[in-house]
């Protein structure tokens, strides 16, 4: 037993987790950091992200707000447009199919600019988001999708920030702590068990915070919620995420809530690694499919590419790739959206095929039924709507008509070569499925009632995403709920440690 009594101990080492920190400690509350990686792959899977925060935003003056450097040449030349509370909740709302708690969902999108400006004040830095939610197009960026800004330096950059933060205001943070459960007494929760390097040790605490990610590291867990073929599937960032959280609150009666068999799932390259590497956190994405067909082993397309902004699609359509005999598909492009395809697409690692003719370019993809490629490329490509202009900027309407599966926007005929093709399987981000709270970030048990000292904050929070997941919205989540159950573990331990005096 660990002789210092904490007030507040966080469990997770991600965005989620040093918010919470943070916020404990901007209410005088002491806290320790528990990390189950080592040091040097800290972060969780904050830490592989591209960075970037959904907020509601009103143009120029709110970017402004964090991003305070922000260039004379950088506001002439971008239409940062406005993001409104409504357009918010209404993006959660659909892409959730509408079953998003919507108490959850308002908490998130109304302090979300807030939360933002606060990070900012901690020391994160942010800029804005060119080059994924906004191309050049007519000599002017235009941003789309509700994203205008992103930490510096991209996930890792912001956990950087954010440790050195913590650090600042003296929080301490253990590495290497694995916690395999919760202590409890009789005023709640009151500490943890905690595995280091196989040596057990227990360590108080007057409140609990739970911010240690999904399950979607664990393979069996994988398989038993999200289904068969799952135990197959890439993971995109930390190997650490096995849902430990998750059970350890279930075990002492908290409440399971939210999309079990649902998770945020991309493309990604097909020969990846099965976890995701620290030094090229978002170099196996493969993003650009609204500008490509997509096409399985059959030579067959299987999804409308253009049906709406990649961050509304791109986080359910890599279940969709699962699915496909093999589990894997392949993005095709002609040379006229070369330039729009971001840099992922040429980093090192790519499964990418090239050639002057279609019969050369199918030839050299792996597992493809020629014909059927050859057939399903004639019919896109005289099914297309070629009166209407094509901006990547907007939903442009320029779409196929008479397919199977038609494609609503940005449809471009592969008729210009060189042509590319690039091999994609699915690589899962996050789980949706996981713990109820309270909007004061407290966790429920089975009849809704809090659990005294246990407090919960990230991806092991059910309830907010279903199905799908608008692009950059997790961070902030993470964010916003973390500052709140810091804020509100700090309170039930200072009111516990007042009513001892």
């Amino acid at each position: 037993m660990s002789d210092a009594m904490f007030d507040v101990i966080v469990v997770g080492g991600g965005n989620a987790a040093l918010c919470a920190a943070l916020s404990a400690r901007e209410h005088d509350a002491s806290v320790l950091v528990l990390e189950r990686a080592p040091e040097e792959q800290r972060g969780g899977n904050s830490a592989y992200t591209g960075g970037g925060f959904r907020m509601v935003h009103d143009g120029v003056e709110t970017v402004r707000s964090v991003v305070p450097d922000l260039t004379e040449g950088e506001i002439a030349n971008t239409d940062f447009g406005e993001y409104t509370v409504e357009q918010y909740l209404d993006d959660l709302g659909r892409v959730t199919q509408w079953h998003c708690n919507p108490d959850l969902a308002e908490t998130l999108v109304r302090q979300s600019t807030q939360t933002v400006q606060w990070l900012h004040k901690q020391g994160v830095r942010f800029l804005p988001r060119f080059g994924r939610y906004a191309f050049k197009h007519e000599g002017k960026f235009k941003f789309f999708g509700g994203t205008v800004v992103e930490a510096a330096g991209g996930g890792r950059g912001l956990v950087q920030a954010e440790y050195a933060a913590v650090k600042r205001q003296q929080v301490e943070v253990r590495y290497g702590a694995r916690v395999t459960s919760l202590l409890r007494g009789k005023e709640g929760v009151r500490g943890v068990r905690v595995d280091f390097a196989g040596v057990e040790e227990e360590i108080t605490a007057r409140a609990v915070v739970l911010a240690a990610g999904g399950f979607e590291a664990n393979r069996e867990w994988r398989t038993r919620y999200l289904g068969p073929g799952w135990d197959m599937a890439k993971v995109r960032g930390t190997r650490y995420n096995t849902g430990d959280g998750i059970r350890m609150a279930l075990d002492i009666g908290a409440q399971a809530y939210g999309h079990w068999s649902g998770c945020h799932s991309v493309s990604w390259e097909r020969y990846a690694p099965d976890f995701g590497e620290l030094d090229r956190p978002i170099t196996a994405s493969r993003n650009g499919y609204p500008f490509s067909i997509m096409v399985n082993a059959e030579g067959k397309r299987f999804v409308d590419e253009g049906a709406d902004f990649r961050n509304y699609t791109y986080a359910k359509y890599g279940r969709i790739v699962l699915e496909q005999p093999g589990g894997f598909a392949w993005h095709v492009f002609d040379s006229q959206v070369d330039h729009l395809l971001h840099d992922e697409y040429r980093s090192k690692g790519t499964t990418k095929v090239q050639a002057d003719t279609l019969e050369e370019l199918v030839a050299r993809m792996e597992d493809v039924n020629p014909p059927e490629f050859l057939r399903t490329v004639r019919e896109y490509n005289a099914s297309i709507k070629r009166d209407v202009p094509f901006n990547p900027n907007v939903k442009d309407g320029r779409c196929t008509q008479g397919l199977a599966i038609d494609k609503s926007n940005w449809a471009v005929p592969l008729e210009k070569p060189p042509f590319s093709a690039y091999a994609v399987t699915c690589g899962i981000t996050f789980t949706f499925g996981g713990l109820k709270i309270d909007m004061e970030g407290r966790v429920l048990d089975i009849a809704d009632q809090p659990i005294a000292g246990l407090h919960a904050a990230g991806e092991l929070v059910g309830g907010l995403f279903y199905f799908n997941y608008p692009g950059s919205s997790g961070l902030m989540a993470g964010s916003v709920f973390g500052r709140i159950a810091g804020r509100t573990a700090a309170g039930h331990a200072l009111a516990i440690s007042s009513a001892r005096v």
